[in-house]
């Protein structure tokens, strides 16, 4: 059997989350890791992988805005936004922002709103629920940080794998097969 995270080549579909689960039942030293089933599905992307940035802020999406900006080269965007459902951290522009620069997908801990055009976004987005209230930005907010989304730790250059069956992270990438 094939190592399920193996190197795929860009066009290839992303690893299976359940076969991932399989392959590492035994892993008991944190480096394999299970988000908890609480993030909808709102991009084009159903299912999507890269190795993890990382943005802290609460009600703020200034680091995110800056994120999306930059060039995404196959990253996934983790955003801890605290769980907060009251102003959202993406939104249809900065998703356009997101797919235009080449991020794979962006998880968020918090809200999002545009749902109609995160839908047409060729970007994997996770979040809790969509709201339409916009943040203040104020420039609050870490890049490049180590988050605990729901108890589970996200470091900067995890790898991350979504699909419908959820989200996990690796600590590394697998080698190349």
């Amino acid at each position: 059997m094939s190592d399920p995270l193996s190197d795929p080549p860009a066009d290839k579909a992303t690893p299976s989350t359940c076969d991932l689960c399989d392959a590492h039942r035994g892993d008991t030293d944190g480096s394999f890791r299970v988000l908890p089933p609480l993030f909808r599905d709102f991009g084009r992307r159903t299912a999507f992988h890269g190795p993890v940035s990382t943005v802290r802020c609460f009600d703020d999406n200034s680091m995110v805005k800056a994120a999306v900006e930059s060039a995404g080269e196959g990253r996934v965007l983790v955003v801890d936004g605290g769980g907060s459902l009251r102003r959202s951290l993406l939104g249809g522009n900065l998703a356009a922002a997101a797919a235009k620069n080449g991020w794979a997908g962006v998880v968020i801990d918090g809200a999002v709103r545009d749902v109609a055009e995160l839908a047409s976004c060729d970007l994997g987005i996770r979040a809790l629920a969509p709201v339409p209230l916009p943040t203040e930005r104020a420039g609050q907010g870490l890049r490049e940080v180590v988050l605990q989304i729901r108890g589970v730790a996200v470091r900067p250059g995890d790898w991350l794998v979504a699909d419908a069956d959820g989200i996990v992270l690796l600590a590394q990438r697998a080698a190349t097969a």
